[in-house]
């Protein structure tokens, strides 16, 4: 009889793997065409002739669709199928990187990259919401773990693998590495990946998508993302126009999904004790985050006087760390327990700011890689954590939706720290031109903007033990 049991467990466990190795290639792809092209941007200057303002929406436009369409891609997988939504994804990642590859035109180009983000959003949004599928209920955190860990590898490895490519081959070849990554990532998927279950073929025999709260809040996310981005880091007219349209836009979205029969989203999910701090404390944590992006570079190259490469070395400290200690993190929250775990994760990430406040003006560099070792565990149990805790007793009709919604509070956190943390940054400097600044100047602009972020962690851990109590 056990010689059965062993039979029987051994297809299932293989199955389970072959389905955790299809998600983690979706999320890596995903990552990957986030990061790649930015290395790219002043060859496809010099090749179209283009300013940069133009050639910089070869990245903004596949943000802006991932930041737009993600969470509607998410509902749209609970009413057709996952697994049919996510292969759509990929394949039309594959179609769009290959079409990239060849495009004569830069307006061509920007164009398949939108199309690349259209299907990034499905792989980002429907990973997460597989998980609960294919992974039993007390292995979860070590999938979300795995999941962060490839989120965390593509993200360091874009660069890096795009600058060789670009030097070896050309800027075409680092779309067309794309295209050959997700056209692997779609076939893993195709073979390992389960059908769809029951519950979200039985919820689109019965509701419909909502397509016009859908194009409210693409239109809303978009003009927001757009506020923070636009303008290289000055906030002008034209940003705040964009964000006063975001603010109406969130208004309008509320006013519709409150009276829609079949919303895209449910507004009770958000009256619960869980789901809306968690999507708070990921906009927090993640806007924190990208400030050692946006803050480290400089510090370490104009108060350190670091070469490029040097600098290079340093900032890679972060995600190699990230990608090592995703699973691990993943492991502890299984056995700890997620709500536990989130709060230690915010607490190893406050300190990890406080650090980066004070170390790196005492030690350097070896200060500052210290700090940055303490942060990034924090932030990595923090995500295996939260994603466990949201996505531990979400219906399986509302999984996509709300996977979506965990995807869009990251990317919002990030698209917001790159002005608001560079604003907080360029104010406690004392100039715009922080490149010019003096070495002093940018290792107290340096120490007040990581001050601000441990702010923005206490912020988040008050969030947590409220919901704590709440719960």
């Amino acid at each position: 009889m056990a010689d059965i049991a062993e039979t029987r467990a051994a297809p299932a466990s293989r199955s389970t793997a072959g389905a955790l190795a299809s998600l983690s290639l979706a999320m890596l792809v995903s990552s990957l065409g986030t990061s790649i092209a930015n290395v790219a941007l002043p060859t496809l200057s010099a090749a179209f002739a283009a300013p940069f303002p133009a050639v910089q929406w070869v990245v903004l436009a596949y943000l802006l669709a991932i930041t737009a369409l993600i969470v509607g891609v998410g509902r749209l997988g609970d009413l057709v199928g996952r697994r049919l939504l996510l292969i759509a994804g990929l394949a039309l990642f594959s179609a769009a990187s290959f079409t990239a590859t060849l495009a004569p035109s830069l307006a061509l180009l920007i164009a398949a990259r939108a199309v690349q983000g259209l299907g990034a959003a499905v792989m980002m949004a429907l990973t997460i919401a597989f998980v609960g599928e294919t992974v039993p209920k007390e292995r979860t955190g070590s999938a979300m773990g795995l999941l962060g860990t490839m989120s965390a590898i593509g993200t360091a490895l874009g660069p890096s693998l795009g600058g060789v490519l670009i030097s070896a081959l050309g800027w075409r070849s680092i779309f067309l590495a794309s295209g050959l990554l997700g056209a692997v990532a779609l076939l893993t998927a195709w073979r390992f990946l389960p059908p769809a279950g029951t519950g979200s073929q039985a919820t689109g025999a019965k509701a419909r998508f909502d397509m016009l709260g859908t194009l409210l809040l693409a239109a809303t996310l978009a003009a927001y993302a757009l506020a923070m981005t636009m303008g290289r880091g000055h906030f002008g007219g034209l940003n705040l126009a964009l964000l006063g349209a975001a603010m109406a836009g969130a208004a309008l979205f509320v006013a519709v999904e409150s009276r829609v029969a079949s919303p895209l989203v449910k507004l009770s999910l958000l009256r619960g004790p869980v789901l809306a701090p968690s999507l708070v404390m990921n906009a927090l944590v993640s806007t924190v985050m990208m400030a050692t992006l946006v803050v480290g570079p400089f510090f370490l190259s104009r108060a350190l006087g670091l070469s490029e490469a040097a600098t290079g070395a340093v900032l890679s400290i972060g995600p190699v760390v990230s990608a090592f200690c995703g699973v691990i993190a993943g492991r502890v929250v299984d056995r700890l327990g997620a709500a536990a775990m989130v709060i230690a994760g915010l607490a190893l990430m406050a300190a990890g700011c406080v650090a980066l406040g004070f170390l790196p003006g005492f030690f350097g560099v070896v200060g500052y890689a210290a700090a940055i070792v303490l942060l990034t565990p924090g932030y990595q149990l923090f995500q295996a954590a939260n994603n466990t805790a949201v996505m531990a007793d979400v219906d399986g009709n509302e999984r996509g939706v709300v996977s979506g919604m965990l995807s869009l509070s990251r990317n919002l956190g990030l698209v917001t720290g790159t002005a608001v943390m560079g604003a907080v940054f360029a104010f406690a400097v004392g100039t715009r031109d922080v490149a010019a600044a003096a070495p002093a100047a940018v290792a107290g602009g340096m120490a007040f903007t990581f001050i601000i972020a441990a702010v923005l962690v206490a912020v988040a851990v008050a969030l947590a033990l409220a919901g704590r109590r709440n719960a």
